[in-house]
């Protein structure tokens, strides 16, 4: 395991005389945690424990990993060589007479959240939340409109959130992207925030934004023909009913991430022609030669379209952006999506992050993908 400098100085105070819970509560007071030495980042917890683990989501190293107790005190250390630009996100597992507890970082204010609840994070240099990711008060804000959508091919009604921008005119027609897991987007990577910044700014046209809610997920999500037909036969024509929509497929587009990634390239898989753009955040692409390693029907359905897509590809969009975590485990799996997808004539542009599997890593890559999909209209500097 690498050394901290700050930590070796430490112990050797510690060893030079008595007063180690003083030296350890004026270094903890004096610093701020994870310590940043880079490439070094070195967390500390302090207390009573039996053992104390860092369990972190980076693919490739070991996911449990032993901190070190200092001798005499009740400060314990981990440290972590770390890539510039990287952000982890972490628990501390604390082992107390047999029982372990996963908890939060007590010493690291960061924390990201998710539907499980949250995590601590650590920011490598060169590393910052952007800008436009960020509520500003003076900031034009889009409004959520609720629909009910009674769909005969799921057998439901389903809910369904509709952004409408700033400055929205009826008499003007739009670009649509339908967003799988659209209200996670909206909670836990801030997308009202980040449309209403980009739009703001002209990255990208004011435009209507249809946030789906899934039923039962894992399975509407994993390849499922009734949800690919729900999304085109039934809310599409919806959303042309009562939105003014501009009809060319280039000004359509589907947008999800893990699962629904998935399900959004399913979509325009089955309906070829429907949909000219695709912004895919790391997707559960599971094929036969590498990914198949998940089972059940979901799965099957994801590994049997996967497999055939690669044998033949055909053009699902015009335009695809496609991005994911080089600390996650699909990253090989959307990788080999890439040639497949330019195979098949698609326009591809592929990104990876120094991050995990997590909505904070699918935030950070929205202006990108967005402005990429669909660039900013430079008329309407001139109104």
């Amino acid at each position: 395991m690498p050394r901290s400098p700050a930590i070796a100085a430490l112990e050797e105070r510690l060893v030079a005389g008595p007063g180690a819970a003083d030296a350890v509560d004026a270094f903890v007071e004096a610093n701020e945690f994870p310590l940043s030495e880079p490439p070094l980042y070195t967390f500390l917890y302090r207390g009573n424990a039996d053992a104390v683990r860092l369990r972190h989501w980076v693919h490739g190293l070991e996911t449990s990993a032993p901190f070190r107790r200092l001798d005499g005190t009740d400060l314990w250390c981990y440290t972590l060589e770390l890539p510039d630009e990287s952000r982890v996100e972490y628990k501390i597992e604390v082992l107390t007479r047999g029982r372990a507890e996963w908890i939060e970082d007590p010493l690291n204010p960061h924390r990201a959240r998710d539907p499980f609840g949250a995590n601590s994070v650590v920011q490598a240099r060169g590393y910052k939340i952007p800008d436009w990711a960020l509520e500003i008060e003076d900031a034009s804000r889009g409004v959520l409109d609720e629909l009910v959508v009674e769909s005969a091919a799921l057998a439901s009604a389903r809910h369904v959130t509709v952004y409408r921008p700033a400055e929205f005119r009826a008499n003007r027609r739009h670009p649509l992207l339908i967003v799988h897991d659209g209200a996670d987007y909206l909670e836990y990577a801030s997308l009202h925030q980040v449309l209403d910044q980009l739009m703001d700014r002209f990255d990208i046209p004011r435009m209507i934004v249809a946030l789906l809610h899934p039923g039962d997920r894992m399975s509407e999500y994993s390849a499922d023909p009734a949800h690919a037909r729900y999304v085109v036969e039934e809310l599409l024509p919806r959303l042309e009913r009562d939105y003014p929509l501009l009809p060319e497929p280039e000004s359509r587009g589907l947008m999800g991430a893990s699962l629904g990634a998935v399900a959004s390239f399913h979509a325009a898989l089955e309906y070829p022609g429907r949909f000219g753009r695709l912004l895919l955040q790391s997707g559960s692409f599971l094929f036969t030669d590498i990914g198949a390693n998940e089972s059940g029907p979901a799965f099957d359905r994801i590994v049997n379209m996967m497999n055939a897509y690669r044998d033949a590809p055909t053009v699902v969009a015009e335009k695809a952006f496609v991005s994911v975590g080089v600390y996650e485990p699909l990253v090989s799996e959307n990788r080999a999506l890439i040639p497949a997808l330019r195979r098949g004539g698609a326009d591809v542009r592929f990104v990876e992050s120094r991050d995990g599997h997590n909505w904070e890593n699918w935030r950070d890559r929205l202006r990108e993908g967005l402005s990429w999909l669909f660039p900013g209209p430079l008329w309407m500097v001139y109104e």
